[in-house]
Parts: C-alpha cells; structure tokens; sequence
C-alpha cells in the first residue's frame, strides 16, 4: 500500500538512505515501496546523540536508514543498551522491548519506542539536576568554607565528605 507524505516547506526527510529537501512550498509525495522513510522530526544527527539514550536512538537509525554495516550497528547498540541497564536498571524493561524489535530488524518500531526512553532520561536528568542544586545550595546567612567544595566541616575540624548523612552547608549543623 503506498504511503503519502506532505512535506511542509523546507523539510527533510531521509527516504531509502537518500537525504531529501523540500523547497519553499509544501509538496506530496507517494511512495510505492517498502523503504526506510524518516521524517526531519525522527531524524537525529551524529551531534546530537550527546546522551547514552541519544546514543542508542542514533544507533538504531542507522541499522534503519542506512544498514550497511549491521554488525557493527549491532555491536554498538548492545554496548550501549549494557551501559544504560548497569546505570539505570529501571530503563531494563522498556531496553528488553526495543531490543525485541532490534532482534526481529523492526528498527522504526524500535525507533519510536526508545523516543520513550530518551524521555525517561530526560526526566530523570532534570531530576538529578534539581537534586544536585538542591544539595549544593545553602542558605543566605551560611557560606560553604573555601577549600572544601561544599562540604561541611565536623565541629572537631575534620573534613566529612563521604560520610552519609554530611553533605551539606559549612558550618550549619543541619544537611539542606
């Protein structure tokens, strides 16, 4: 069955390998075979895999889209997947689905489901950041003493970094 696309002005799109332009004016295309197609929106460059989830979502494009060198692709795509499981073993579940669709060569199915994952990291991401402000932040009045990098010193002058429980503003007996 042949797929329809309208292309808005100035969009791009990846067809069987090939990078396709559009110009200033929306245009219709059909396509008539079974191709690899991705849409500019699906479409991530090499630049912007810059997270291990990125990574693995531009890993499997290019076992779409290009697959010229699928073992390689393959190689890449379990190393990274291991990387992601051992950080984050919650990702384990969703990981095990999009590699099923690897394993059976459904790559854009496999596509949009890691899309789901890059989301998960993305959040997590956010909530790491507003962790790390959080933990590193300290109230007007207290200053963290210079020297040690935002962690408080015992009353008796020892230096507690690594001891649970003491991270937090020099000098103010309480953790923020």
């Amino acid at each position: 069955m042949p797929l329809k696309i309208t292309l808005k002005p100035h969009e791009r799109l990846i067809i069987g390998g090939a990078v396709i332009a559009n110009g200033s004016a929306a245009t219709h295309i059909t396509v008539e075979n079974n191709v690899p197609i991705l849409r500019q929106k699906d479409i991530m460059s090499f630049k912007s895999a810059d997270s291990p989830c990125r990574r693995i979502y531009f890993a499997i494009q290019l076992m779409y889209v290009d697959g010229k060198d699928l073992p390689e692709q393959h190689r890449i795509y379990w190393e990274l997947i291991n990387d992601v499981i051992e950080a984050a073993p919650s990702t384990e579940g969703l990981i095990a689905e999009i590699s099923d669709l690897v394993l059976k060569k459904e790559y854009y199915r496999a596509l949009k489901l890691t899309k789901r994952l890059m989301e998960y990291e993305r959040e997590a991401t956010k909530h790491v950041r507003k962790a790390d402000r959080s933990v590193y932040s300290c109230p007007e009045d207290e200053h963290v003493r210079p020297g040690n990098r935002g962690f408080r010193t015992h009353p008796n002058g020892d230096d507690t970094r690594g001891m649970p429980g003491q991270l937090g503003c020099a000098g103010s007996g309480t953790d923020t």
